[in-house]
């Protein structure tokens, strides 16, 4: 048995691109009135493997092997932007995702509030 690694690297890095992104893990960018949203996530990865072969005093042969992966995923907000402005949005490792969509009302304000301001300097 003949052992291929790379390929079978290959072939776990082809399919953690795939599926780690924040499409299948959170959702598309979206607009919320004038907002821009794109959803931001974290992504770990972890890969081992190993294979060994022996040989008995009687001429019997062996061998062995084994992979694995692993991957964690986890949102972690959201990039706003109104116009030339950006802010992020951390969303909260106790309330998760609902944390960010939570601080969303307070950005519009805060942002309407900014853009007054500038309006009666100029």
């Amino acid at each position: 048995m003949e052992l291929h690694f790379e390929e079978l690297l290959g072939k776990i890095t082809d399919f953690m691109k795939a599926e780690a992104n924040t499409e299948t893990v959170v959702g598309k960018q979206f607009e919320l009135g004038e907002f821009k949203c794109v959803p931001v996530i974290k992504v770990g990865m972890g890969f081992g493997s190993g294979g060994g072969e022996g040989t008995e005093a009687k001429s019997k042969k062996g061998q062995g092997m084994g992979a694995g992966a692993g991957v964690g995923i986890e949102p972690i907000g959201f990039l706003v932007t109104k116009g030339d402005q950006i802010s992020f949005l951390e969303a909260g490792k106790t309330h998760g995702l609902a944390a960010a969509f939570e601080k969303v009302p307070d950005l519009i304000e805060k942002i309407t509030r900014n853009r007054k301001a500038e309006e009666t300097v100029a």
